[in-house]
């Protein structure tokens, strides 16, 4: 996930928190559109884990 947040500081001109956040908006839309057993999937491909993501860090 740090290759992404890096990318998006660069590219939209914002701040590591902003681009945290606006990861976090994302993958959090996907997930309510797929079902809970896919989550999983998300989470490894965006390279994230259940538990960052539980505690606001993505």
């Amino acid at each position: 996930m740090e290759d992404l947040i890096k990318k998006l500081t660069e590219t939209a001109s914002i701040n590591e928190e902003q681009a945290a956040k606006a990861i976090e908006t994302v993958v959090n839309f996907i997930k309510e559109k797929l079902p809970p057993m896919m989550h999983g999937v998300v989470d490894n491909f965006i390279g994230s884990s259940n538990a960052a993501a539980d505690d606001g860090i993505l």
